[in-house]
C-alpha cells in the first residue's frame, strides 16, 4: 500500500473541524468505548496492540472537542481470548449501560469465537459493535443491525491465500494446517477448497490445538506426502514453533504461507530465526506502509511502546465509530449504525465503506513476507 500521510493530516483536520465544542475542549462530560480483547495471556499482544490504536484516536478527538462535545474516556476488558470469559466481558457492558453509563460502543473481539459468543448479548445492546479483526464468514450472517467489521473476512483471505501459493508460488501440492478455534477451522476449510478450486493437490489437511508448541506428528506427515507448500491457518502462538520445528526437519526450504493470526511480531520473535522467507497474509497493512513518523511518535506518546500490525485496525475501528457518531449527531447505536453503513471515510486500512450486513465493501488482504527479520508486503 502506497503512504498514506496526507490521509493522517485530513482526518485531524476533518475532526478538528466537527464535533467541537464552542471551547475546543469537552465539556459536556464523558461517554465509555469498551475495547475487548485478550490483555493477558498467550494472545495478550494481540489486545493490547489494537487498545492503543482505540487510545490514540481517542486521544487525538479529545484533543479536537470530543464526540458532540463529550470527552471519549477508553475502557480495556480482557477476554482472555476465551469465549465464555467473552459473554462475562458482554455482561459488563450490558451492566454498564442498565447503571446509566454513556456507552457508545465497543471495539472488539480480534478473535471469531470471543465475537460469536459475545454478540449473543451485544445484538440486543443501544451500541455499535466493531470488530477489529475477526473475520469469520458467518459474522455477518446472523442478521445484526449493530455489527461491523474494518477488515476481510475469510472467505476473501482463503481465495487470496490459495491463488497466491497456486498462480505466484507455483504451489501444487499442498499441507493446510489450522488450529481448533471457529477462525481456524473456519479459514483451514475454505482454503482447502479453494486451493482444490485451483487445480492443486490438498495432500493432507490436519487440526491442531491452540497453544501447540512442538509439532513432531505434523511433520512428519508432511515429510512423508512430499508435498512444496504449507498452509496454516491459526496464531502466532502455534506458527513461529511449527515453522521451527519445520526448519529443524529440514523442512524451511518448503513454501510456507500463514493466516493473518499469525501476523504479529511474535511470529518472528519466537521462532529462533526460522521464520526469515515465510509467508504471512493480514488485514492491515504495516504501520510502517500506512502512516507517517509522526502517527507513530502520537502512538508511543500514547502507549509508551511502538504500534504493533493491528494498531492501526483499532485506530481504524475508533474512527468509523466516531465518524457515526458525528454523522448522526446523536449516539443512539441504531442511529449511529444506519450513518456507518453511509460512510465513505478514508483510514489507514483505505477507504471503508460498508455492505447492509457490516461487511466492507472492498475489503483488502495483505501479503507479507519475512525478510531481515521484518514483514515486508510483497501484495497487493
Amino acid at each position: 500500500m502506497k503512504h498514506r500521510s496526507v490521509w493522517v493530516l485530513f482526518l485531524i483536520l476533518a475532526i478538528a473541524l466537527s464535533g467541537c465544542s464552542a471551547g475546543g475542549a469537552p465539556t459536556k462530560g464523558d461517554v465509555i468505548v469498551f475495547v475487548a480483547g485478550p490483555l493477558s495471556g498467550f494472545q495478550a499482544n494481540t489486545g493490547q496492540t489494537v487498545a492503543g490504536g482505540v487510545r490514540l484516536m481517542a486521544e487525538q478527538l479529545n484533543r479536537s472537542g470530543g464526540l458532540l462535545g463529550y470527552k471519549v474516556k477508553v475502557v480495556a476488558l480482557d477476554d482472555e481470548a476465551d469465549s465464555d470469559v467473552a459473554v462475562s466481558v458482554a455482561e459488563q457492558v450490558k451492566a454498564a449501560i442498565a447503571k446509566g453509563d454513556k456507552v457508545i460502543g465497543v471495539i472488539g473481539h480480534p478473535n471469531s469465537g470471543q465475537t460469536a459468543a459475545a454478540m449473543a448479548i451485544y445484538k440486543d445492546l443501544p451500541i455499535v459493535i466493531i470488530t477489529p479483526t475477526a473475520s469469520e464468514v458467518a459474522l455477518t450472517h446472523q442478521g445484526y443491525r449493530n455489527f461491523f467489521r474494518v477488515n476481510a473476512a475469510n472467505d476473501l483471505q482463503a481465495k487470496t491465500a490459495a491463488e497466491y501459493l497456486v498462480n505466484k508460488l507455483g504451489a501444487k501440492k499442498v499441507a493446510v494446517l489450522y488450529n481448533d478455534d471457529p477462525y481456524g477451522i473456519d479459514l483451514g476449510k475454505l482454503a482447502a477448497a479453494e486451493l482444490t478450486r485451483l487445480g492443486a493437490q490438498v495432500a493432507f489437511s490436519q487440526q491442531v490445538k491452540v497453544e501447540q508448541n512442538r509439532f513432531p506428528d505434523e511433520v512428519a506427515k508432511i515429510k512423508a506426502a512430499g508435498v512444496d507448500a504449507i498452509f496454516y491457518a491459526g496464531y502466532e502462538v502455534e506458527c513461529p514453533y511449527l515453522r521451527a520445528d519445520l526448519r529443524d526437519a529440514k523442512l524451511d526450504t518448503l513454501t510456507f504461507l500463514a493466516s493473518d493470526g499469525c501476523f504479529l511480531a511474535a511470529t518472528i520473535d519466537n521462532s529462533d530465526g526460522a521464520a526469515e522467507g515465510m509467508y504471512v497474509t493480514g488485514f492491515a497493512p504495516s504501520p510502517k506502509s500506512s502512516v507517517d513518523q509522526t502517527w507513530v511518535q502520537a502512538y508511543q506518546a500514547v502507549e509508551y511502546r511502538n504500534p504493533d500490525t493491528y494498531s492501526v485496525n483499532g485506530y481504524s475501528a475508533m474512527a468509523v465509530l466516531a465518524e457515526g457518531v458525528k454523522k448522526a449527531g446523536a449516539f443512539s447505536g441504531a442511529k449511529v449504525s444506519d450513518a456507518i453503513r453511509k460512510l465513505d471515510l478514508s483510514t489507514p486500512l483505505g477507504k471503508v465503506q460498508y455492505l447492509d450486513d457490516g461487511d466492507l465493501r472492498a475489503p483488502t488482504i495483505y501479503i507479507f513476507q519475512v525478510k531481515g527479520g521484518e514483514f515486508i508486503q510483497v501484495a497487493p
